[in-house]
């Protein structure tokens, strides 16, 4: 009625080497979870700034010029007194 009880194979012993441990098993799980809840629930809500454009410089739409002044050519980074003194 015993049935002896055999040694685990190398193949079986080599895959349980092999397998990563249980716990980095369910962190990743976890991690995969709270990233899908939290891409659903922000695909839910939508953009948080709808006028919001990017940050790219294309087309030149602002209201700088090079220098970093305005466009009226004057108050720029070239009429500015870079040797100190007041005045």
């Amino acid at each position: 009625m015993d049935e002896p009880r055999q040694s685990p194979s190398r193949a079986g012993a080599l895959l349980r080497k092999a397998a990563p441990p249980p716990a980095l098993c369910g962190f990743l799980l976890l991690l995969t979870l709270i990233f899908a809840t939290s891409y659903a629930v922000g695909s839910g809500v939508g953009p948080v700034a709808p006028g919001m454009h990017g940050t790219s410089d294309t087309g030149g739409t602002g209201d700088t010029d090079e220098t970093g002044g305005g466009s009226s050519g004057t108050g720029g980074m070239g009429d500015m007194d870079t040797h100190g003194g007041g005045n």
